[in-house]
């Protein structure tokens, strides 16, 4: 029985910022796996890539025993393209995608608290793996792979999630980030959007925005800010947040939970790579800044 069973393409990045050009290993799972694991929960992986990268792995925060990996023909790779300071705006271009997730491939005898999809593009799952996953254990999904789409040119665009209907029921912790909470509702107010979601059947909805968290479960919001020294660590502030969230709500309330994310995420936007500090490093930050 592990905490969280975490599924997601590792992705092969290229940050551009400023005519800088960095090249990291990144994606949803590595940033989120990463503060699962620091945390001290069990955790356990399954990604997707080309075996000609297999070295990208190590980069996981995880014992090897637990790391399921899967052979694809392609690695996803991405280049996001960051236009101004806030690192808010980018444009993204995927250079390559993995093959998608099968329920074939999921290992039958695997349990866990929390399964979460922690995705990056359109089509990374078989359409009905959340419906699998329905009454094994809670649901956490990051909407960014269910909105994020392949243009013709390889431009990652937002389009429709046409099933939102069906699945958003089965999902107990949604997050989404304050564009993509527009962009499924049709609210730019993210509390509107919040309401909306619920509705529409999600159970805890967490929405990030460059400058706070918020958090609703249907019946009262929740709120803290984000307070950075810098944003060198842009790359990986939604997943970070997110994760540790759900780390904390195992077994704390909404509104500690969020604190805690706040916390946590304040740090890691100081540092590019994934959070690897300490439990205590993040209390001591909330007693000095919250």
């Amino acid at each position: 029985m592990y905490d969280f069973f975490v599924i997601g393409h590792i992705s092969l990045d290229e940050n551009i910022y400023s005519g800088n050009v960095e090249k990291n290993v990144g994606g949803a799972v590595l940033y989120s796996s990463s503060v699962y694991s620091t945390l001290g929960n069990r955790v356990a992986i399954l990604t997707k890539m080309s075996s000609s990268d297999y070295d990208a792995i190590q980069k996981l925060n995880a014992s090897p025993k637990n790391i399921f990996l899967i052979n694809s023909k392609k690695t996803t790779s991405i280049r996001n393209v960051y236009l101004d300071e806030s690192r808010e705006n980018r444009i993204s271009t995927a250079l390559s995608v993995a093959d998608p997730f099968l329920i074939e491939e999921i290992p039958h005898d695997l349990k866990a608290r929390v399964t979460h999809f922690a995705s990056l593009i359109y089509g990374e799952y078989q359409p009905d793996l959340l419906e699998f996953f329905a009454g094994k254990g809670k649901i956490a999904v990051d909407v960014q792979g269910f909105l994020r789409n392949v243009g013709e040119k390889g431009n990652l665009i937002y389009k429709s999630w046409r099933d939102k209907e069906k699945y958003l029921p089965y999902i107990d912790f949604l997050k989404t980030d304050a564009a993509e909470a527009e962009f499924l509702t049709g609210h730019k107010d993210t509390r509107e959007a919040a309401k909306a979601l619920h509705k529409l059947g999600a159970r805890e909805i967490v929405i990030t925005h460059h400058s706070e968290v918020i958090a609703y479960d249907g019946f009262s919001f929740h709120h803290y800010p984000l307070k950075p020294k810098n944003l060198s660590g842009r790359t990986g502030r939604g997943d970070t947040c997110f994760s540790a969230y759900l780390s904390e709500r195992l077994n704390k309330d909404i509104e500690y939970s969020l604190l805690f994310a706040a916390a946590l995420t304040s740090i890691k936007l100081a540092k590019p790579e994934p959070f690897q500090g300490t439990r205590g490093e993040v209390e001591n930050f909330i007693k000095e800044n919250y």
